[in-house]
């Protein structure tokens, strides 16, 4: 079992004919990804390969059963095309657009979650339920098909975390990078939540980074309601004090935000923090048993 997606989710990618759109939607089709259409703006009527084509969002639901979007068009019309899905009441919005300004994913956070849909992103890799379904950019070879659910806000970490992951025989039911942005429109404790749920998920990685009050806000309802053992890995803890990040995300202000707040946060609801992400699998097999 898997969380959020699995081998009969069916795909729509909103701006299949742009250059990062047509490259991975193949390659999703490739991975084993359902992409029944594609949406560009004045392009309908063609097709990607084999996949057709629609002016727009409620055009492709007409034609299609929909149960995700994957959104690949530039920035300034990402927040345009994030509504288009919401209005036509796609239940999955997955936006990997790096840039959107925060102003405009704030309103479509709140956009979305007033229509009762979920929204993944921005600037995020997409999720993936090992052989079953791919929707992103993450690279499924590296990926094997298990138990253990992760969650990441850094897309790069993932794939290290998930090829130690592998490497040690620990598959995975599903992986989410949620994004690194300010806002996000799914965090931890939503996602902590589903593998909670989960039969078929017996632990949880958490993949956090310095900046934001997100973990520590994980933390807690870890603490309160987390029923699977969880094991934490916290990037920039080596970060030079007062030295400005680079990431969108990492923000420290009073105190809160920093590597240490969210490795002791964690800790004091029973996660295990690493130090590197080589050492999550044996962490992780402790806690299994």
């Amino acid at each position: 079992m898997s969380i959020l997606i699995d081998e009969n989710t069916n795909v729509l990618v909103q701006g299949i004919t742009g250059r990062d759109g047509s490259f991975h939607a193949r390659t999703m089709i490739g991975d084993g990804t359902k992409i029944v259409a594609g949406v560009t703006p004045g392009k309908g009527g063609q097709k990607m390969d084999e996949v057709p084509v629609y002016n727009s969002v409620p055009e492709a639901m007409k034609a299609h059963k929909i149960d995700v979007s994957v959104i690949f068009v530039p920035a300034p019309y990402a927040a345009a095309a994030i509504k288009e899905a919401a209005d036509a009441g796609v239940p999955l919005i997955i936006c990997i657009t790096e840039g959107v300004p925060v102003n405009e994913v704030l309103v479509m956070y709140h956009y979305v979650k007033s229509k009762g849909l979920r929204m993944i992103g921005p600037n995020c890799p997409g999720l993936i339920s090992p052989g079953k379904s791919k929707i992103g950019i993450m690279p499924a070879k590296i990926h094997l098909q298990g138990n253990i659910g992760v969650i990441s806000r850094s897309g790069t970490l993932t794939y290290e975390v998930v090829h130690a992951l592998t490497t040690n025989g620990m598959g995975q039911s599903t992986c989410v990078g949620i994004g690194g942005d300010p806002i996000v429109g799914s965090g931890f404790i939503d996602l902590l939540d589903l593998f909670n749920q989960d039969a078929n998920t017996a632990g949880v990685v958490m993949i956090g980074e310095i900046g934001g009050e997100d973990e520590e806000a994980a933390a807690a309802w870890i603490k309160a309601n987390m029923k699977k053992p969880v094991v934490g890995f916290i990037s920039g803890r080596t970060a030079p004090p007062g030295k400005r990040m680079g990431h969108a995300g990492a923000i420290i202000s009073g105190g809160k935000g920093t590597p240490e707040a969210k490795v002791k946060a964690l800790e004091e609801a029973g996660v295990r923090v690493a130090n590197t992400p080589s050492e999550i699998p044996g962490l992780l097999k402790k806690k299994l048993g």
